[in-house]
Order: structure tokens, then C-alpha cells, then sequence
């Protein structure tokens, strides 16, 4: 039996097994013939995972193959579209590579809290089954393999940081803090921003919400008023890069993206404390904020001194996207392994 974490994520979908993980962007695209598959230039780094896949009668790729390679390029913020088209393609395409023929598989994963009670069963019976997959790799070689997901585990999406503080790799309880405290978890996604409290362990219905405050809202302001300087509209999933780097070039000309950045950070981290604060007016005896995901790493700065108590730093060595993807696989191990 293999115990995973998946994240499948409107921004990136990330997977791991404990020991190894992967992270691509939530795209799908079509499979175009490719005439040259190989680099330039010899390869340094080590082999990527197969971003080719065959499922039933659809080929196709994934993430920066997708971005880089199709003609056809799906991508939403839609939750009802995303779970319909396209998780159950990522989910597949990021657990291939840790996955035995035939093996059983048992699969913890996450829902932004207000998708959380609609959309928990469809994507349990997305998963929970067995499916035939043909990954084609780099090289061209083919692999055939069924991926047997046993068992799918759904939690409410910010739980998956608040586990990976609290357990330890082998599922055990770390840290006694987060079992005797009242901790309040704001997770910045792609599409949500999702607030949720652990009461001692128990979730608080009262001081759990997710609102469309995403990181997307930022680029979104910035892709806006760069058409508005180049003429070009620009996909937000292109400026993911851009965005860290602080410049993108469009035709051949550089623009310098730091201050649109930093003003878009800006207004979002507002909104978003202003409704973190507003949601838990009555939860003013909160011990600790924890402040996680990928947009909670970019909004940090800005975010910590609008919030009103204690902020928990998350380590700087890790990537922040994979906090709560980390937490799902502990969270497996808990309650599959070590009982």
C-alpha cells in the first residue's frame, strides 16, 4: 500500500509520497504531434516526469508541456468546470510517477472550504477507482500502468498546513501547540483564500470561510494593465514567473513589473485581512495565525502587519506551495499506518 498527497490546486497541482515530490501547473492541453522532442543542448538536471499522457481515447499534455507545446490549453478558475474537466487529468498526470502497476494507492486530498461540502463526493468518486494510463515519456518510451486509488481521503483545504506543523513524518503528533492552542490557518490559493480555525484539533464551523481572494485577483490587476501598455493580453498562468522575477517582455520589449507587482500585493493583502479580521471579530482568543500557501508566501510583507495577533513563520527552506500537500501525506500516514 502507497500513502500520497495530492493538491490539485486552479494555480499549480503538487503530489508527494514523503520522500519526493512534484509540482506543475494546472494545465491541460492538447497532444500535438511533437517533430523535435529533444533539448538543444544536453540535458544538466536530472529527468522530469512524463507530462504526456494517455487517458481512454484523449491524449495529452500537462503543465509546462501544455503551456509550451499545445495548440489547446485549458485553464479555469470555474470550480463546477475545473473538477469536471480537468482534476481528475492532473491528479493522474502528477501520481504516475509514484505508483506500482496494479498497487493500491490510498490518496489524501483537499477542498477550498466552500467547495468543500458540494463538491466532496464527486471528487472522491473522480479518484476512487481504477484507472489505465499511458505515460509517454521524454525519451518517447511508453508505459502502460493502472493506478488502483484504494482509498481517497478528502479534508478541508487549509487543514493540510495545519497537519504538516503538527505531525511529524511518521504521522505522530510533533507538536503539542497545535492539539492544546486555538489556531486560525489563512491559506492564499490561486482562486480562494480559504480562513479556517482548529479549535484544539476541532474545526470551527463559526471561523471557517473561503472568499475569491486569490492570488489571481493580483494578476489579474497586473495582466490588465499591461494590455493596456502593450496591447497584449497575457494569460495569468504566464505570469507566475513573471510576477516573482519582476519583469516580462512582450515583442521584444522588457517591462518592468515590480511596482504593478507590489501595488497589486498591496490592495490584496488589505482585502484579505480586512476579511480575516472581520470573520473572527469573535475569536479574539485565537493563540496563533498561521499564514500558508503560495500567495501567503508573496503576501506576507504586506499581509503580517495588517493582521490582528500572533503570525506563525513558516520555514523559508520549503517551498510554501507544497505546506499543505505535505500535511495530506502526514495526515495519510496517521491514519492509515500508524493507525
Amino acid at each position: 500500500m502507497r500513502i500520497l498527497g495530492a493538491d490539485i490546486g486552479f494555480g499549480y497541482t503538487k503530489v508527494t509520497d514523503g520522500r519526493q515530490f512534484q509540482v506543475f501547473k494546472s494545465l491541460v492541453g492538447e497532444a500535438n504531434p511533437v517533430q523535435f522532442s529533444e533539448s538543444l543542448l544536453p540535458e544538466r538536471a536530472s529527468p522530469q516526469p512524463p507530462r504526456h499522457f494517455q487517458l481512454g481515447e484523449e491524449s495529452v499534455f500537462v503543465g509546462e508541456l501544455a503551456e509550451r507545446q499545445s495548440r489547446g490549453r485549458g485553464f479555469t478558475l470555474d470550480p463546477a468546470l475545473f473538477l469536471a474537466n480537468y482534476a481528475k487529468t492532473l491528479a493522474l498526470a502528477a501520481l504516475a510517477p509514484y505508483v506500482d502497476h496494479g498497487d493500491p494507492v490510498r490518496l489524501v486530498t483537499g477542498l477550498p472550504i466552500s467547495f468543500f461540502r458540494k463538491h466532496r463526493e464527486q471528487l472522491v468518486s473522480l479518484l476512487q477507482a481504477r484507472h489505465q494510463v499511458t505515460a509517454v515519456h521524454a525519451d518517447g518510451r511508453v508505459e502502460e500502468k493502472q493506478i488502483y486509488i484504494e482509498r481517497v481521503r478528502v479534508i478541508p483545504q487549509p487543514f493540510g498546513s495545519l497537519f504538516n506543523l503538527m505531525l511529524d513524518d511518521s504521522g505522530k503528533v510533533a507538536s503539542q501547540r497545535f492539539v492544546s492552542e486555538k489556531i486560525g490557518v489563512i491559506d492564499i490559493g490561486f482562486r480562494t483564500s480559504d480562513f479556517s480555525i482548529a479549535d484544539r484539533t476541532r474545526y470551527s464551523e463559526r471561523g471557517s470561510a473561503s472568499t475569491d481572494s486569490g492570488i489571481s485577483i493580483a494578476y489579474a490587476a497586473i495582466a490588465n494593465l499591461l494590455q493596456e501598455k502593450s496591447g497584449v493580453g497575457v494569460e495569468l498562468y504566464r505570469l507566475y514567473d513573471a510576477a516573482a522575477r519582476g519583469t516580462i517582455k512582450i515583442r521584444g520589449k522588457r517591462y518592468d513589473l515590480k511596482g504593478l507587482v507590489e501595488k497589486a500585493y498591496r490592495q490584496l493583502a488589505t482585502r484579505i485581512a480586512t476579511e480575516a479580521n472581520r470573520l473572527w471579530a469573535d475569536d479574539w482568543d485565537l493563540d496563533a495565525i498561521v499564514l500558508t500557501g503560495g500567495g501567503g508566501a508573496a503576501l506576507a510583507p504586506h499581509l503580517q502587519p495588517l493582521l490582528e495577533g500572533e503570525i506563525l513563520p513558516l520555514p523559508a527552506d520549503v517551498d510554501a506551495r507544497l505546506n499543505n500537500v505535505l500535511g495530506y501525506w502526514k495526515y495519510g500516514v496517521h491514519i492509515w499506518a500508524s493507525g
